[in-house]
């Protein structure tokens, strides 16, 4: 199939995943280890992502981490530096066996009968990785032998990455594999991973093993036609069966069948396209989808919907089995993911992606397409990725771990991303950029999911105007509501290697446009974050709201604001920061701040602004290690700085009775004095009202119109009131008339008593150069 013209695929790069290791267990003998040294248990502890109660995937399997089970290897971690083993590791800690016998126990907690385990190898010598087998014992039982390889891993340099060990940067250390134990394991069964042998790889570090009970194989559903009886694909994956699988789809959509695939592995060479047919197999451990076509490596193993130029495809169902790819390198142009193209009222469910370049790259426009109960791994590229006019779709209950760029991901590139969900997903160890994030995109809901281990140039949860195609010339910009309820984020955010400094937990980027929209954050707990909890930069971000968020831990700043914006915070607790004063802010009034109540151990008036980004301070469970605890921060609410704070109504919230065409009250504290505030004509009388965020002692208003020649002198009446509610206003200044001439700068100064009020207002009722209200600026000031 042709792909689409045009659509460069990603943007970063980035790689490594592993081979899967199908192995049955037989009968076997005992052995005794009696020249192992004493087994030990030394990890750190850390929040797992796998234990936060009513969010996140329900998994079907139980997981272990290798730092807290026996083992006579070495604790490598915990530690965060790109590129070092155990900042990629769940957790930050792994463990590294290096000599034969050395080993890595677990218990089961609960019957399983089969495993899969995260480990990384050492590179070759040439970059083009190496094989190798580990033994997986069961109560000491004779050993089973288990592939392992790193030719899916090791990337070095900066974008595009390569496979040069010679070069800089070395990241995407690990890769999973699986295997079945052939019978049900009671709890408390011994699983030992054991090193036999070191000629083929000089260590084996195992980060990580999930133990889960794989139901019985699903049986063929009446009806269905099969790909191997009825079209004779070749189950052992000797034979290529693209033509085969493709030709029971096809029957499958022609006779309005459903096709299945049995147990076995299918060499697939190409996509599989596929339009208003079902596919199933027998269960994700027992049909497998894999393969690379030998000679045209652009060409390899996935699951596709017609393209949206060819009319695109439609009620597809895809479940019950595994695509497991052959991509050991990152080419974006290469459409080589596990599904893609467009899938409009369709489902992916149950389904295991693995070693393809992303799980699922969707290229609409496309409508109401669900990815639910599905593990998505080691992945080059995005997870998954809503590209293009993708509207009314979900990624629900889906587990993503080692993806080499963004874990779940919108990109309204050139047509809107519309109402798509994002809910209940576990997204561990995205290798490059953000677990999960929408750039661009309407009403958007982010919500229930947990999030954990970023590596780098990236944050947890990332809501921005940045890539191409995203503005909101094209409305593909983020507009409406964006709902991000009920998440956590542990150990995420990190830093930045072409910035040279830390990227918060949850951050927000205006670098194509500002963001003007509404952003509601609520019920979030942000845990032992990298750097910043909360972070702007590049551009504005206007109409953030803060709502019973719990920050503990952070290894510089709650809030770290490169960028102007609006935010409100009700009921944020932040404990645990690392820095004394918990806010580094270089814009100044330019980020206006409205606090609500029940706030605590954020908040600093005045705010660091250094020029010096610290180093940070990592913590485990909120608790800052390797140096002492932070000072308490500044009383909340502090009291009014002995300095003159500037402008406190530039950038602020701003409402107005009206405006006329594209005047609107916006402009009268943008700081800029050419353009202005018209109100909607011959309707005196006219008000226009800023939040200053908080009660503030305001001396004195400068009201301002432009300097430019052009306006001619006028006088202006009006009057200024207050409120600490904004419903009932208090007179702070009578109504008066001020005059406004261009050769004197073209403003006014209106003296106040110094009232305490947060809502400032004045009320115009007449202009002697026009018939409204006009004004470019409207400044307060406490001074």
């Amino acid at each position: 199939m042709t792909p689409p013209p045009r659509r460069q695929l990603l943007r970063r790069s980035i790689s490594a995943s592993l081979s899967l290791a199908l192995a049955a267990f037989g009968t076997a003998a005992a052995v005794v280890m009696s020249s192992a040294p004493p087994a030990q248990a030394a990890g750190v502890p850390a929040p797992s992502p796998m234990a936060v109660p009513g969010r996140g995937a329900t998994v079907p399997f139980k997981e272990q981490e290798a730092e807290y089970a026996a083992t006579n290897g070495t604790l490598i971690g915990p530690n965060r530096l790109y590129g070092t083993l155990p900042s990629e590791a769940s957790g930050r800690q792994a463990v590294t066996l290096d000599a034969v016998g050395e080993y890595v126990e677990f218990t089961l907690t609960a019957p399983a009968n089969a495993m899969s385990f995260r480990y990384s190898l050492p590179d070759s010598a040439a970059g083009s990785g190496r094989d190798a087998s580990i033994d997986v014992l069961v109560n000491g039982a004779s050993p089973k032998a288990v592939p392992v390889t790193s030719k899916y891993g090791w990337y070095y340099g900066g974008y595009p990455f390569n496979n040069n060990p010679g070069d800089t940067n070395p990241h995407h250390f690990y890769d999973e594999a699986r295997t079945m134990f052939g019978s049900t394991l009671a709890a408390g069964t011994k699983v030992r991973l054991r090193v036999s042998s070191t000629s083929a790889s000089p260590s084996f570090t195992i980060d990580l093993a999930d133990f889960e009970q794989v139901a019985a194989p699903t049986a063929k559903p009446s009806g269905a036609l099969d790909v191997v009886s009825d079209f004779g694909a070749d189950p052992t994956g000797a034979a290529d069966s693209t033509a085969r699988i493709q030709a029971a789809v096809d029957a499958g959509k022609a006779q309005g069948k459903e096709v299945y695939i049995p147990q076995g592995t299918f060499q697939v060479r190409d996509h599989i396209v596929v339009d208003k047919v079902t596919l199933r197999g027998a269960g994700p451990w027992y049909s497998v989808l894999t393969g690379r076509d030998p000679s045209n490596r652009s060409k390899a193993v996935g699951v596709y919907g017609k393209y949206a130029a060819n009319g695109g495809s439609s009620n597809v169902t895809l479940k019950d089995f595994a695509i497991i790819g052959d991509i050991q390198e990152r080419v974006d142009d290469d459409q080589v993911n596990a599904i893609g193209g467009a899938l409009s009222n369709s489902t992916v469910d149950n389904v295991w992606m693995q070693h393809t370049k992303c799980g699922a790259w969707m290229d609409g426009p496309m409508d109401n397409f669900t990815i639910r109960n599905s593990r998505i791994l080691d992945q080059t590229a995005d997870g998954v990725n809503f590209h293009y006019g993708v509207t009314n779709s979900t990624v629900t209950n889906t587990f993503v771990r080692n993806s080499g760029d963004d874990g779940l991901a919108m990109w309204a590139e050139n047509v809107p991303n519309v109402k798509n969900k994002f809910t209940f997903n576990t997204v561990v160890l995205p290798i490059l950029a953000n677990n999960i994030v929408t750039y661009g995109g309407k009403d958007i809901t982010i919500s229930d999911n947990v999030m954990s281990d970023t590596i780098t140039n990236g944050g947890g949860l990332h809501v921005a105007n940045r890539y191409p195609g995203v503005n909101s010339g094209q409305g593909t910009a983020v507009s409406g509501t964006t709902t991000a309820a009920r998440n956590t984020l542990i150990r995420t955010g990190n830093n930045d290697f072409n910035w040279r400094f830390g990227v918060g937990a949850i951050w927000f980027s205006g670098l194509n446009e500002p963001i003007n929209a509404t952003i509601n954050i609520s019920d979030t707990e942000i845990l032992d974050s990298s750097y910043a909890a909360i972070h702007l930069i590049e551009g504005a971000t206007n109409g953030l709201h803060f709502d019973n968020i719990k920050i503990d831990g952070a290894g510089t700043y709650a809030l770290q604001v490169q960028s102007p914006g609006t935010a409100t915070f009700t009921n944020v607790v932040a404990t645990h920061i690392a820095q004394s004063n918990p806010i580094h802010n270089c814009v100044g009034s330019g980020f206006q701040i409205t606090r609500g109540a029940g706030n605590s151990g954020w908040y600093a008036d005045p705010p660091a602004c250094t020029g010096n980004w610290p180093d940070p301070v990592w913590t485990n469970g909120g608790v800052p290690q390797g140096g002492s605890g932070p000072t308490d921060p500044p009383t909340d609410p502090p009291t009014d700085p002995p300095t003159d704070p500037g402008n406190l109504a530039q950038g602020r919230p701003v409402t107005e009775s009206g405006h006329a065409d594209v005047y609107s009250a916006s402009n009268a504290v943008d700081g800029n004095a050419n353009t202005y505030w018209e109100s909607t004509n011959h309707a005196f009388p006219q008000t226009i009202t800023v939040d200053l965020g908080a009660s503030k002692a305001v001396k004195r208003v400068v009201l301002k119109l432009p300097p430019a020649a052009a306006w001619s002198t006028r006088t202006q009446t009006l009057s200024v009131s207050g409120s600490t509610d904004n419903n009932t206003f208090n007179s702070l200044k009578g109504s008066a008339g001020y005059t406004f001439d261009p050769s004197s700068g073209n403003k006014a100064t209106v003296t106040l008593p110094g009232t305490s009020a947060r809502y400032l207002r004045l009320t115009f009722t007449g202009n002697t150069g026009w018939p409204a209200a006009q004004l470019s600026e409207m400044e307060a000031y406490t001074s």
